[in-house]
């Protein structure tokens, strides 16, 4: 039987990254199961329509029928758990998905994976792997000048995206310890790149400035990030499966720590210098009110993924910025595909002049 990985929300930002990398370097077929949610695009896959390798799932996490099934059916080797409700400023507005998609649907995966694993012959149990994908968000803020967050810093979540993902983190664990399941853990830093979705900083920004539409910034700007490059962290996850032992937790960071209103500048520039026409785009830049409960500081430690597995990120912020908007430059239907009437309305609501600073 062909080897195969399932992967949740693989037609996600990361998700999408992590499937195209993965189909690139390793010859396992790749189960894909996608709610198709906003945030989830086919479009996003469309480069792998007709590989016979991947085989995509339109389907909930928290149909417990539907992962047995998928699980019986095609007999993973790994799954590789990145479907999430994962923008902070919708978990203020509305949480009860991150609760039912981050903690509900990790708990049924979970659960499934449990039962397969657990009747699965000794070979396949040894080898079996849930790779579960957190966030840095689960450890709450940094003052200026605390030393960055390690595998060991105490979970203190500050928004509701955050407290799901803790509590997804903390069933992971739970499900090691109490019954064995080869988990591993990887706890990253803000993710940037192509195909993500134009909500976030980075690809908010570049949209906007691409548009000449206003561009803003919540607060003063300072708040801190760590920015890792996608292509680092997908990289950094095959490693894990590759190469962790069961039970590891690693933090996953891109040595870039950058203020916000930084970041902002400096694709204004980038784009100036790519699309002179509109320019200066700093001329966009607009401070909202900040949002409630803002982490000032994220940064991470990564020395012990890199002394125990190798792993490094390699590409360069300014560099990752670059790249970062001549994807968006080349994939102009991509972007008008997923910037849908909805999207514009939430961004107004979102950012609307009566929350501005």
């Amino acid at each position: 039987m062909q080897p195969t990985i399932l992967v949740t929300g693989g037609a996600g930002f990361i998700g999408s990254n992590f499937v195209r990398a993965w189909m690139a370097a390793e010859t396992d077929t790749v189960v894909n199961l996608d709610k198709l949610t906003y945030a989830g695009n086919r479009a996003s896959l469309a480069d792998l329509d007709g590989d016979p390798r991947h085989v995509f799932v339109h389907g909930d996490i928290a149909d417990a029928t539907l992962v047995a099934q998928l699980l019986g059916q095609h007999r993973p080797r790994a799954i590789v758990h990145f479907a999430a409700e994962s923008h902070v400023d919708r978990s203020i507005s509305g949480p009860a998905p991150f609760v039912q998609t981050n903690v509900v649907g990790t708990f049924t995966l979970l659960e499934a994976a449990r039962e397969y694993w657990s009747r699965a012959p000794s070979g396949e149990r040894d080898a079996f792997r849930f790779l579960h994908v957190s966030t840095d968000e689960v450890y709450g803020s940094l003052a200026p000048d605390d030393r960055p967050f390690t595998e060991r810093s105490r979970y203190a979540p500050n928004s509701p995206y955050a407290a799901s993902k803790a509590g997804a983190d903390h069933l992971v664990r739970s499900y090691r310890h109490t019954y064995g399941l080869p988990t591993l853990i990887g706890n990253c830093s803000n993710n940037y790149g192509p195909y993500q979705f134009p909500e976030k900083l980075i690809p908010l920004t570049i949209f906007n400035a691409l548009r000449g539409g206003r561009i803003p910034v919540y607060g003063d700007g300072a708040q801190v990030r760590d920015w890792l490059h996608v292509s680092d962290h997908c990289a950094a996850l095959r490693t894990m499966l590759a190469h962790a032992a069961p039970g590891a937790t690693y933090n996953i960071g891109g040595n870039a720590e950058r203020a916000n209103l930084e970041v902002v500048r400096a694709l204004c520039a980038l784009v100036d210098a790519m699309r002179p026409e509109g320019a200066p785009r700093s001329r966009l830049i607009e401070h909202v009110a900040d949002r409630p409960g803002h982490d000032r500081r994220y940064a991470i430690d990564g020395s012990a993924i890199a002394r125990d597995l190798g792993w490094r990120p390699r590409v360069a912020f300014d560099e990752g910025l670059r790249a970062t908007i001549e994807w968006y430059l080349a994939n102009g239907a991509w972007v008008d595909s997923v910037t849908s009437g909805e999207y514009r309305r939430w961004i107004d609501v979102q950012y609307c002049v009566s929350r501005r600073a």
